[in-house]
């Protein structure tokens, strides 16, 4: 399962801005992405060919498109 953290970057150190509810020595992967969501772009460019889209639907479409890329690694 994904999650979407937050952190903040100091001094050569990413810092969560919540807890990640980590077992210890668990290893994640982590895709590093700016603070501007690209969901939101994509959200904006797919409103202007169906004004109707709710950004829930979108939302939803993306997530599995997330998670189908994620299992084909």
């Amino acid at each position: 399962m994904s999650k979407v953290i937050r952190v903040k970057y100091e001094k050569g150190v990413l810092k969560p801005l919540e807890p990640l509810n980590l077992e210890e020595g668990e290893e994640v992967q982590i895709v590093i992405q700016p603070s501007e969501s690209v969901a939101e772009k994509f959200y904006g460019i797919a409103r202007k060919h169906k004004p109707s889209l709710r950004k829930e639907e979108f939302l939803e479409v993306l997530e599995e498109v997330e998670d189908e890329g994620l299992r084909g690694h």
